[in-house]
């Protein structure tokens, strides 16, 4: 809409959305046709991650570019890498997206099979998140499933958009994800269903559907 025709030689392009890695190199070149610069620089963090300045910075371009953006990066993220060339940003955020997304599958399965076999879910977060199995998505959202706090922080229709690109990009590069897949399926569910508003850690009341029982309730 008449961005890149207004600038010109000299000017830095930052997108910090989460969109294809395709797009963002089609974007760069475009950019580089009027003397412009691009970096694609996706986040990590969420809704706590940007109000503290502790996001993640995933960043792609030239390392020229990406040192002349520092100083802004360095005001909102705590860890900034520079992961590769125009588009590399957005491919590092997609691999994001895909580990979350099945943390919260992983996580899901194992509070609905833990409570609907009796056992208190605040004691599986407990012991679970003092061994192997303990993750960030755990550790932030593991107690908000149990007391049903699912106002966005992360909706829902965001998260299915983003593993679309994870899909897409998956199958221009020849590889498979099935796990990846099937937790998007849930996701589409759960947008059918009219969720698509909630935080993504309502992931777990697909399981719960199919499991006929809610986390932090006893079993009727």
């Amino acid at each position: 809409d008449g961005l890149i025709e207004a600038m010109g030689e000299g000017s830095l392009h930052i997108d910090m959305s989460t969109i294809a890695p395709a797009t963002a190199i089609d974007v760069s070149i475009a950019l580089a046709a009027v003397g412009a610069r691009a970096l694609d620089a996706p986040v990590s963090g969420g809704e706590a991650g940007a109000i503290n300045a502790a996001l993640s910075i995933m960043v792609g371009g030239a390392a020229e570019d990406v040192e002349r953006a520092m100083p802004l990066f360095e005001k909102m993220g705590k860890t900034i890498v520079h992961v590769g060339d125009s588009g590399a940003g957005q491919v590092v955020k997609a691999c994001n997206q895909v580990m979350v997304a099945i943390n919260y599958a992983a996580m899901s399965e194992a509070l609905v099979l833990g409570a609907k076999s009796g056992v208190d879910p605040a004691k599986i977060l407990q012991v679970l998140g003092g061994g192997l199995a303990n993750s960030r998505v755990m550790e932030l959202k593991g107690q908000n499933v149990i007391t049903r706090k699912f106002a966005p922080g992360f909706r829902v229709d965001l998260h299915r958009k983003d593993l679309n690109i994870a899909m897409n990009a998956a199958k221009t590069t020849g590889v498979p994800l099935p796990v990846t897949a099937l937790v998007q399926q849930f996701f589409e569910a759960l947008s059918v269903a009219g969720r698509g508003g909630l935080d993504h850690s309502s992931l777990v009341t697909i399981y719960e559907d199919l499991a006929h029982f809610q986390v932090g309730e006893s079993e009727a």
